[in-house]
């Protein structure tokens, strides 16, 4: 089923995310919808708070970024058919050089901004079995892993913006709590709620 997902302006994207454990009610198929959530709005990453769940959980598919010309033959590979779902994670060590990428996020449509991040993370999470990974990324994958991330700790790609850029998209970001915004996904605005 695909779900709405929650624009830039609800609280629930501010809440770090709680953990969650294998009695968690019907985890399969929250993950299906997260998934089928995703793929329609052509999305390489959600996490739960975006369709309004603050629990420490979000799935990545990194395949899109294979067909990147710029990228090499080695991330190529890394990139294609890589499709995780992430439970409870915990990013223990970000390290090496900072670098700079557009990002976007399904929250926020229509903005995309150049956001600095290290390039090498060490993450521990569970799979959709429970079973514990202790894993390092580099690269994109690092990076998409890390935007994920940022959503179960209540944090969005916006906030690594200076001040100024901020500023400069307040109306943007605006707009976009009120619903003023054409998506081709379904979306759920908390502004558009208020006046009802």
């Amino acid at each position: 089923m695909i779900l709405p997902i929650i624009a830039y302006g609800d609280p629930v994207l501010r809440k770090v995310g709680k953990d969650i454990n294998v009695d968690y009610p019907k985890l399969d198929e929250l993950l299906e919808n997260m998934w089928e959530t995703m793929y329609n709005a052509h999305g390489v990453g959600l996490a739960a708070p975006q369709i309004g769940l603050p629990i420490r959980l979000f799935l990545v598919d990194a395949t899109p970024f294979a067909d990147d010309e710029d990228m090499s033959a080695e991330e190529k590979k890394q990139l294609d058919g890589f499709k995780k779902a992430f439970i409870n994670p915990k990013i223990t060590e970000e390290s090496g050089e900072e670098w700079t990428f557009n990002e976007g996020c399904l929250s926020i449509p229509d903005i995309r901004e150049d956001v600095s991040r290290k390039g090498t993370i060490h993450i521990t999470y569970l799979d959709k079995n429970f079973k514990e990974h202790k894993e390092t990324y580099g690269g994109l994958l690092a990076r998409v892993i890390q935007h994920e991330y940022d959503h179960i700790e209540g944090v969005l790609f916006t906030d690594k913006l200076s001040t100024l850029k901020k500023r400069l998209l307040k109306g943007k970001l605006s707009n976009i709590s009120k619903g003023k915004i054409s998506v081709d996904y379904r979306m759920r605005f908390p502004d558009m709620k208020k006046r009802r």
